[in-house]
């Protein structure tokens, strides 16, 4: 019976034809070959990839995760996210603890302590650095301190029925609360500097070419998976109840179903796979400080997902490493336009393009096939 009318609720159309999953297919050997390039041919020869282009991609990768994560709440649910960008950080922050224990005694100061502690007169770790010097406890934190924060602020506010802008701006209010309390030296996170100069990953080198290799090809299986994860949740039933929830929720709470928990599942694995995202983004770009939990941050990624196009989950990979391509041109070439480009690149989006790149894509091919079958 709630099968019969969540499927007169939602439209369901199954994710991915054939020659889509041939597209992924090709783009992903074409991405994993990058290293490979840049490690089996010398600078200047015809086949090289730079280290620079190479971590370039490996970042926008990172972005790409994320926005898919946040395509998977906003997208298919309908829960417009305007903090996920304090998710994203305190993943990169939780395997930044790590990076800056494994730095050992090579610091400026040669003490045990990061080189930023040892400036403010810190004589120790405080508490909630311990265990940071096992690399797999802070792959746990990656996950649980995300998670746990998602679903905590999601069930009060899932449970206080805030929707809409409302919640907007909440999720907006709480990034920068985070972000001014990471500014301040005596929280432990290095302030306004955050983490940098890392020197090791279990023991290899950070900036060793083959490190490098190995953390980019981890960023694009985890891409990978986190996309084939996301599409069977949205063609399974909770899918189709995710998007119900998008479309018309209080229809969905008539037939007997409890949205609170279905939204803060989702919520929470968000914010998850923003925080694997973030945990990528630390280590390959060599810096995390609080300017990513800026809400400019979080807002970009909403212009991310909106450009490649909303409730697609490709969609927003298309747009991260379009609008992060075009971020890169623009501040090389214009570096005092690229805002006014941004801020123009969403109104042309929300005035004429308002299903992205892939719909608009998706309605050229049909204008194209039209003569064909008349």
């Amino acid at each position: 019976m709630n099968t019969i009318a969540i499927n007169k609720l939602v439209k369901h159309q199954p994710l991915f034809a054939r020659p889509v999953w041939m597209a992924i297919t090709v783009c992903s050997v074409i991405a994993a070959l990058l290293p490979l390039l840049n490690l089996s041919f010398p600078d200047g020869h015809a086949l090289h990839v730079s280290s620079y282009m190479l971590g370039l991609v490996a970042k926008f990768m990172c972005y790409a995760l994320a926005a898919m994560a946040l395509d998977l709440v906003w997208g298919y649910t309908g829960i417009l996210s305007l903090g996920h960008g304090v998710f994203f950080a305190l993943g990169a922050y939780a395997h930044g603890m790590y990076l800056m224990r494994a730095i050992g005694r090579d610091g400026v100061y040669q003490s045990h302590l990061p080189d930023f502690m040892v400036f403010l007169d810190w004589k120790t770790y405080p508490w909630y650095w311990a265990m940071t010097d096992n690399f797999w406890y802070c792959m746990a934190l990656v996950l649980l301190v995300p998670g746990v924060l998602a679903f905590v602020f999601g069930y009060f506010a899932f449970r206080s029925r805030i929707k809409g802008v409302y919640f907007s701006i909440i999720t907006q209010a709480m990034t920068f609360a985070f972000m001014l309390l990471f500014f301040r030296n005596d929280t432990g996170f290095g302030g306004n500097n955050g983490f940098t100069d890392f020197k090791r990953i279990l023991g290899y080198s950070v900036t060793a070419p083959g490190t490098k290799a190995v953390l980019y090809l981890m960023t694009l299986s985890t891409l990978l998976a986190a996309l084939i994860l996301c599409r069977s949740i949205v063609n399974s039933k909770l899918g189709r109840v995710l998007q119900a929830v998008r479309d018309s929720e209080s229809r969905l709470m008539f037939i007997g179903y409890d949205t609170l928990w279905f939204k803060l599942f989702v919520w929470t694995l968000s914010a998850v796979l923003c925080g694997v995202a973030g945990a990528l983004y630390a280590p390959q770009v060599g810096i995390i400080n609080p300017s990513e939990m800026s809400p400019a941050n979080s807002i970009e990624m909403v212009i991310w997902a909106a450009v490649g196009g909303r409730g697609t989950l490709l969609g927003p990979i298309v747009g991260a490493f379009t609008v992060n391509g075009l971020k890169s041109w623009f501040t090389a070439a214009f570096p005092d336009l690229w805002l006014f480009a941004l801020g123009l690149l969403f109104i042309l989006v929300t005035l004429f393009m308002q299903e992205g790149i892939l719909g608009m894509l998706k309605k050229f091919k049909k204008l194209k096939q039209t003569p064909e079958s008349l």
